[in-house]
């Protein structure tokens, strides 16, 4: 018997269930990931080559996985990605060596891959069962606003949970502090796999359609190196967009600054892993709702200075903030740094994609965002083992201005944008496409 269609309504609070239980269990992780495999015996290098992995893998496969989700079905996809969800976390828990840590990272990078784009995609496929072509853009501002809360929640609890320290102060087991918030991430994305599970509904294929379907799927996936070549000759003849997508690699060297040292930064100067840890939670919490606010300043600075050069102004302060955060001295003030940098990093995300979605057309506009978001996978995986090897040698604080300091080279990037943005009202005059 066919079950009834779910209204708007229910698919909306469908989604946000599952957008909870998704990212929840990311905010108990994010900030520790690298402070629990430095506290295992692995060197900065060691373990900022790890998460390269994650970034190739992930770059890796994001073409083709989009392909078998919308041939095989997004229920399917997003399932299988649950599991390895799941899969991956466990690897991490169990990690103590470098190669268990890179097998966690490739797993973890296929489960990324895999995570991309199907829930929200069944979101709108589910609501336009029965209202075609109805616009969800406030459904997934919800949603996405959503995801925020819940991994500052996390993030929180995190803290919380590395603060109290059960192991120790209630089993006395002599385990890491650390190692609770990896073990509840687990337990939490378990409850995800099974809300998953039990929420999604998705019409399944008639006999041997699914047969047909997976073939389908199977030629999207060997289409893979035709729609990069065609994203790289749609980069070859676009120097507005190369300049776009290089300031993407910029920012992505950027972030390794105040997303993967700012912990050990923080480690380094409180003398202790377990109160980083703790710190971490409430720090990393303040800075999804500094994102937010920045992502509101975008709006506004764009309508007075132009979109680029609201790119332009949200990269140039991001990067000083990095450059900043390696440069003092104290605790309080790589907090209020990080905090600001966090921030002006969600300045930069409205203009910055706004620009991509000016020099794409409906034909392109999946490749120009795929090529925007591989390049910054493929610029993390090259140039965090290299800052890694940096910070070993040297220290966390060179790395993490250098990574500020190429960071800024992003603003020259939007020089190009810029004067297509300025040509625009006389190609709109002359009937001229922009771009």
């Amino acid at each position: 018997m066919r079950q009834p269609h779910l209204t708007p309504q229910e698919a909306e609070r469908r989604l946000l269930l599952l957008t909870v239980t998704r990212w929840l269990p990311v905010g108990f992780v994010v900030g520790i990931f690298i402070l629990v495999q430095t506290g295992r015996g692995l060197t900065i290098a060691q373990a900022a080559t790890a998460a390269a992995v994650s970034g190739v893998v992930c770059f890796l496969l994001e073409l083709p996985t989009s392909g078998f989700a919308d041939a095989v079905g997004r229920r399917p996809v997003y399932l299988t990605a649950a599991v390895l969800n799941v899969v991956s976390l466990v690897a991490y828990a169990l990690a103590q060596s470098f190669v268990a840590f890179v097998l966690a990272a490739a797993l973890m990078g296929a489960f990324r891959a895999l995570d991309s784009g199907p829930l929200e995609a069944w979101f709108v496929d589910t609501v336009h069962e029965t209202r075609p072509g109805a616009d969800v853009d406030r459904q997934l501002a919800r949603a996405a606003t959503t995801l925020g809360g819940a991994i500052a929640l996390g993030a929180v609890l995190s803290g919380l949970l590395i603060w109290w320290d059960p192991a120790n102060t209630v089993l006395d087991t002599g385990a890491s502090a650390l190692d609770a918030a990896v073990w509840t991430a687990v337990v939490l994305s378990v409850v995800h796999l099974g809300v998953a599970a039990a929420v999604m509904r998705e019409p399944r294929p008639a006999a041997g359609e699914g047969r047909t379907r997976f073939a389908h799927a199977l030629q999207e996936a060997r289409r893979t190196p035709a729609v990069v070549g065609s994203g790289l000759r749609l980069l070859r003849d676009n120097a507005v967009l190369v300049g776009i997508v290089a300031a993407e690699v910029f920012w992505s060297i950027g972030m390794i600054a105040f997303e993967s040292l700012m912990p050990l930064r923080l480690e380094e100067m409180l003398g202790s892993a377990r109160e980083a840890g703790a710190l971490i939670g409430p720090v990393s919490a303040a800075g999804w709702a500094m994102f937010s606010a920045g992502a509101w300043l975008a709006g506004r600075t764009s309508a007075r200075l132009g979109v680029a050069r609201a790119a332009m102004v949200g990269r140039l302060l991001n990067a000083l903030g990095a450059v900043v955060m390696g440069l003092v001295v104290g605790p309080v003030g790589l907090v209020v740094a990080y905090l600001f940098t966090y921030g002006m990093h969600g300045m930069n995300g409205p203009p910055h994609a706004a620009l991509l979605h000016r020099e794409a057309a409906a034909s392109n506009r999946s490749t120009v965002l795929s090529i925007n978001s591989m390049m910054a996978f493929l610029a993390f995986a090259l140039a965090a083992p290299l800052l890694g090897s940096l910070a070993d040698r040297t220290s966390i604080s060179t790395a993490m201005v250098t990574a500020g300091a190429l960071s800024l080279l992003g603003v020259l990037c939007y020089v190009p944008a810029r004067r297509s943005e300025l040509a625009r009202p006389a190609q709109a005059a002359s009937g001229a496409r922009p771009g």
